[in-house]
């Protein structure tokens, strides 16, 4: 700061004077102590500026206060400028300075210190307001600076001289530089100057190089801190004379002299002989060992203390508001940890100057160490009670210090997780630690990270039990994927603990590596508290249980934990009456999810009497529950029990057994239009699974249900709607039995079927990959047209199938890629179609024989390719054919299309193409003409390929028949291409060894036609 006034005048406009001033007497003391020649006076001036900031931090201005102030101030200030400008000098100059120089620069500091002494008396004691303390401070240090008095020590002068300027003119390496000016001040220092030693910290500095320690000088603060070590004027009384530190329980002997008791004890046992025990300061002989605490001087010391304790607070505190270096945050919060090492009650004094707000600044410092200081620090100050913890709660962002754990740097973990530790212990901060987004998964982490860090993952693991007092944390311990906790409590807790537990188990989603581990754990508890729990427990063990059961793998486990007797006994004979849940309904959820796992069951014992899964009785309980209209939810759990069971013949013969008797299978029917969806869904599934044994009456019973069949078949606006309900309905109908009239008139009378075709035209512009049932679906609408290709002997089916073009749609189907489902269908819709074009094709009539002279007559004069254009005779039908009218496969195309089918991967798919085309091959045709066509597209290539890549029975009968009409009626030319191929008379042979009868009786007819056997009179037909 300037010495103008007006200067002055013009900067306090902008910031507070006291602010001002503290900054310009803290850049004095940083200059003052990085003084290396005459470090003894300058250690003692600096320290007076540190008492005299002390009292200016306690100035109270405003603008009541006296005029006097503010120039009292502004001379205090330039005092402070004028130490700072002569600091910086004899620092620049001191190895060129002479003796005389440095004793005038001293005496002009003088004459600073008494300026600044004289300036402290003459303030106003309305400054201090009620501050008692501070005015007999400044009263104190005033007097003290007045009388101050600094004698120049010519030797020290002289080798530090000459050491600066060995330091200037020599290039040394770093180390040795260390080493140097760790010897600089070997000697002994006197008590009195170890009062103001700045605790060896301005000695370790001094391994920087001259640039960097003038460059340090210049600014630097970070030496605050040790000043303020003995801020308190010293007795030679407090120090002990063996150590020559400041006694703790000072003691004297026999001789008078005062020593530490520790050191003093330890001096006596050197002596074997207690005779020969003298007094280690004065060499007087002892006759005894018998010491007596020095009351009086421990007071006094003690007192001391206090005093020196509050004075270095303060300014540590003033250093970290300051904040001008690294090194004075991290000097400031070291001196702060020795304090409160020192007496635990300071760290009290500490919370109360508002300490921890400016610590927690420090976690966010771009400097490791003083953000590890930082933390190490906040930790002593929570250690001892609740209310320090709550505090750094409330002021520290615990987020931040939990996001440290995941530091790369070593001492921040460490630091972190011991505060974190510390926090831990009370129950308020453990609910606030575990609301912090991602702190309990950075925890969990920690801890498992063991081999990384042995320390943080133990830290971490205490925390986490701390953490446990909570349930809700234990539920968020789960949830990031450790479930000790959780599964210990359950299984240990208390009653309403296991009861939280269980819920918290019911809502939490387990993931893959722990299912198996939680079933194995929960599993037994779980099943004790649905056996022995009040309802509430019940309920929470029957959720966790559901969640559990719901993964199949665990199925074993809880099957052996005992879980199917529960759940049956829960199901069928245990009765609680004003229970908040239908247990029913859960034991057949859980039933219902370990049947679905595929594990066998049907044989298990599932009561004392007994009872198996496949018994009537089971059987019986359940279909008299859903024909007795039971809830929904139960309704749904019970006929997923039957589906599972469908699964295996025992249990499958006593369902069928049980609804047939019971009627039940209209109940389910009934509950296909429930506005309950998923029951719905369930009571087709199991309709369709009923279907294969049953189809005849449950097709009796959905014509005679209001709404149905029609109800079944619904046109979604757009093919991405298309539910699983839709798909299942669909396809329930196409399994019946295709030949039920009832049922498939049913369907016309619906006006259903122009609901199907445009609903297959849909799916074919948009293909079958926009919804994940659209497969299905297409399916099922296909099964239904061709179910109804198997009654066209009833006009009005014909009828729909002529106006429909059933032939044209079903072909289509065949030239795309589609499902091997819906290809073998169409495949199997066209040789019902085809079965009816030899009945549908006639020769054309003439009415009388007038037209038919005149026909004949136009015959002749018009062109032969007009002729053959209007009455086109189909060569294998005898008669006009068609596509839409007689269902004519070779006018379709639909025989090539067949014919690629033979080569198909998929044996259903090349066995309902090859009967579609065996129809064109049927007694009722020319075989003779369909041979030829045949034989022109190389069919009898397809159907030798098909005797040699495939051995099912069926389909080698179909192609042994095949092949036997062609060596009927093809002639020499299908002889021979037949009789060519090497690996036939190997298949037939191998037929005719290992197959049924009659496959063995074509075998040996082709045999014989191809002389690999005597010739046989018998003969034939399929």
């Amino acid at each position: 700061m300037s010495d103008n006034p007006s200067e002055w005048s013009k900067l306090d406009e902008d910031k507070n004077p006291i602010e001002s001033l503290a900054e310009s007497v803290l850049a004095a003391i940083s200059a003052v102590a990085s003084i290396e020649v005459e470090k003894e006076n300058f250690i003692k001036i600096g320290c007076f500026l540190y008492r005299a900031s002390m009292v200016i931090s306690e100035f109270h201005i405003n603008k009541n206060s006296p005029t006097n102030v503010i120039e009292i101030l502004q001379s205090l200030s330039m005092s402070a400028d004028r130490a700072k400008n002569f600091a910086k000098k004899l620092q620049k100059n001191a190895h060129t300075f002479q003796l005389s120089e440095f004793r005038n620069i001293l005496e002009q500091l003088e004459g600073v210190m008494r300026n600044i002494g004289d300036n402290l008396s003459l303030v106003p004691l309305s400054v201090y307001e009620d501050q008692d303390y501070a005015e007999k401070a400044a009263k104190a240090i005033s007097k003290e600076m007045k009388a101050a008095y600094f004698v120049v020590n010519q030797t020290r002068v002289i080798e530090t001289k000459e050491k600066l300027q060995m330091l200037s003119s020599v290039d040394i390496s770093r180390e040795d530089r260390e080493q140097m000016d760790t010897d600089l001040y070997s000697v002994d220092i006197e008590i009195a100057a170890m009062r103001l030693q700045l605790s060896g910290n301005i000695e370790s500095r001094k391994s920087r190089d001259k640039n960097d320690y003038e460059s340090w000088s210049a600014g630097s603060l970070m030496s605050l801190p040790q000043m303020a070590q003995y801020m308190e004027p010293l007795y030679d009384t407090f120090f002990c004379p063996l150590t020559k530190k400041i006694m703790d329980d000072p003691v004297t002997i026999e001789s008078g002299v005062t020593y530490e008791r520790t050191e003093i004890l330890e001096w006596f046992h050197k002596f074997e002989n207690p005779e020969e025990i003298v007094c280690p300061k004065s060499g007087q002989k002892l006759n005894s060992s018998n010491m007596s605490t020095n009351v009086a001087l421990k007071a006094t010391i003690d007192e001391w203390k206090e005093r020196n304790e509050t004075a270095r607070i303060k300014v540590a505190r003033a250093a970290l508001s300051l904040a001008s270096t690294e090194n004075m945050v991290l000097e400031a919060i070291e001196d702060l940890q020795s304090v409160c090492n020192r007496n635990s009650y300071k760290k009290v004094h500490l919370r109360s100057v508002g300490m921890i707000p400016l610590l927690a600044n420090f976690l966010n410092h771009k400097s490791r160490g003083i953000r590890c200081a930082a933390l190490e620090l906040l930790r002593e100050l929570a250690e001892d009670d609740d209310e320090g913890k709550e505090i750094i709660a409330k002021t520290v962002d615990i987020s931040r210090v939990i996001k440290m754990l995941s530091s790369n740097h070593g001492p921040i973990r460490h630091a972190s997780v011991s505060l974190l530790f510390v926090l831990s212990r009370s129950q308020f901060l453990c609910d606030e630690i575990g609301a912090i987004a991602g702190g309990i998964l950075m925890l969990i982490t920690a801890k498992y990270r063991q081999s990384i860090d042995a320390f943080t993952s133990e830290k971490a693991d205490e925390i986490l039990k701390n953490l446990e007092k909570l349930p809700n944390n234990i539920k968020l311990m789960a949830e990031n994927g450790y479930w000790e906790p959780l599964l210990i409590h359950l299984v240990e807790g208390t009653e309403e603990m296991r009861m939280e537990m269980a819920n918290y188990l019911g809502e939490i989603v387990l993931g893959p590596e722990s299912e198996t581990n939680v079933a194995e754990k929960a599993s037994p508890a779980l099943i004790q508290m649905v056996h022995t729990g009040n309802s509430l427990s019940r309920n929470a063990a029957f959720k966790a249980l559901k969640k559990i059961s719901r993964y199949h793998p665990n199925a074993e486990i809880l099957v052996e934990a005992g879980i199917i007797q529960i759940m049956v006994k829960e199901m069928f004979t245990r009765t609680i009456h004003n229970e908040p849940m239908n247990s029913k309904t859960e034991a057949a959820g859980i039933l219902a999810n370990i049947l679905e796992s595929g594990k066998e069951l049907v044989d298990f014992q599932v009561s004392e009497h007994g009872h198996t899964l496949a018994s009537d009785y089971i059987v019986y309980n359940i279909v008299h529950q859903i024909v007795n209209s039971t809830p929904d939810e139960l309704n749904i759990n019970l006929i997923r029990i039957l589906l599972c069971l469908m699964k295996f013949p025992k249990a499958s013969d006593t369902i069928v057994s049980v609804i047939k008797e019971t009627e039940a299978s209209f109940n389910l029917i009934e509950l296909i239009n429930f506005p309950n969806e998923d029951l719905g869904l369930v009571s087709i599934k199991l309709l369709i699974t009923l279907s294969a044994f049953m189809g005849h009456t449950l097709s009796t019973g959905l014509c005679k249900t209001r709404g149905q069949p029609e109800s079944l078949i619904q046109n979604p606006t757009e093919i991405t709607r298309i539910t699983e309900k839709d798909a299942v309905s669909v396809n329930f109908l196409a399994k019946l039995p295709h030949q039920n009239l009832a049922l498939n008139l049913a369907l016309v009378n619906g006006n259903i079927v122009p609901t199907i075709i445009k609903s297959i035209s849909q799916i074919q512009i948009t293909g079958t990959r926009s919804s994940r049932y659209a497969n299905a679906y297409f399916e099922g609408l296909v099964g239904i047209l061709v179910r109804l290709t198997t009654t066209l002997y009833d006009h009005q089916i014909l009828l729909l199938a002529r106006t429909y073009n059933f032939a044209s749609v079903l072909t289509e189907l065949l030239t795309k890629s589609y499902t091997d489902e819906v290809h073998k269908l169409s495949a199997i819709g066209l040789e019902n179609l085809s079965k009816q074009s030899v009945n549908l094709s006639k020769p054309p009539q003439m009415k009388k024989n007038k037209i038919l002279k005149f026909f004949i007559f136009r015959q002749c004069s018009l062109p032969k390719s007009s002729k053959s254009k209007e009455f086109s005779l189909c060569p294998i039908h005898r008669g006009v054919c068609s596509t839409q009218e007689t269902f004519c496969l070779l006018d379709a195309k639909a025989d090539e299309r067949l014919l690629a089918f033979l080569d198909h991967e998929n044996v259903e798919v090349v066995g309902a193409a090859l009967s579609a085309l065996c129809t064109l091959l049927d007694d009722k045709v020319d075989v003779e003409k369909s041979v030829i066509l045949l034989c022109e597209k190389r069919a009898i290539q397809h159907v030798l390929n098909i005797v040699k890549e495939h051995r099912e029975e069926a389909l080698l009968q179909k192609s042994f028949w095949v092949i036997e009409r062609f060596l009927l009626k093809g002639g020499d030319k299908s002889a021979s291409d037949i009789s060519q191929d090497r690996l036939l008379p190997a298949t037939l042979v191998s037929a005719f060894h290992r197959g049924d009868e009659c496959t063995r009786q074509m075998a040996e007819k082709i045999l014989r036609s191809l002389n690999k056997m005597p010739t046989s009179y018998n003969t034939f037909t399929m």
